[in-house]
């Protein structure tokens, strides 16, 4: 862990916006979706994007560890502020980016549409929310990772819902944690996501 990071991370948790637990747990386990992506995907991501950030984990973990394009995106202004400010600091790397709205909304933007090779989850919302809300940021041949709970959770990934965002189920992996593995194999229909909130309250599974 740089010193960067190391600075960052206690400066989050100093104002609420990471768990109380020590940081070199939370550090260990976002080193987790870094050991994921080795598992199914090739090299460094050539861009990731980290899907409800809240206080940069795993995003600034993952950008000090690959110093590669990622994109922290939150929908809570106070957080993204935070995470633009140490992202400013003179040892911070180069490549991150913050966006601030709601993932429905942003996923809209030509700008971000199919744009990323890798999407990260930690505690984003339910598997169909996250599924629905990752799909068109991803690219074809995209991978979506997401932190898992400690037992089985195949059931709550549905194959028919993930098929009918474009997406396939490519198992559970293990490393620091659980970590589930999705993977794009067609375009995601036009109407995902819904609108801002349905998704949530309307589950495609």
């Amino acid at each position: 862990m740089s010193a960067w990071l190391s600075r960052a991370l206690d400066l989050s948790r100093a104002r609420g916006f990471l768990g109380p637990q020590p940081i070199e747990v939370q550090f260990t386990h976002a080193e987790g979706f870094a050991q994921a992506w080795d598992q199914v995907g090739v090299g460094t991501p050539s861009s990731t994007l980290d899907l409800g950030s809240g206080g940069g984990v795993p995003g600034l973990v993952l950008l000090d560890i690959w110093r590669s394009p990622i994109t922290m995106l939150d929908a809570m202004e106070k957080r993204t502020t935070f995470l633009k400010e140490v992202l400013l600091w003179d040892d911070s790397p180069s490549d991150g980016e913050v966006i601030t709205g709601r993932a429905e909304d942003v996923a809209r933007n030509p700008q971000y549409l199919e744009n990323f090779e890798l999407v990260v989850a930690r505690s984003f919302a339910p598997p169909a929310v996250v599924a629905e809300c990752a799909s068109r940021f991803l690219r074809i041949e995209g991978i979506l990772v997401v932190s898992e709970p400690p037992e089985e959770t195949s059931s709550r990934w549905n194959p028919e819902g993930l098929e009918r965002l474009g997406l396939t189920d490519l198992g559970l992996f293990r490393s620091t944690a659980n970590f589930r593995a999705i993977k794009k194999i067609a375009p995601t229909p036009e109407e995902f996501p819904r609108a801002t909130g349905v998704p949530g309250k309307k589950p495609l599974f």
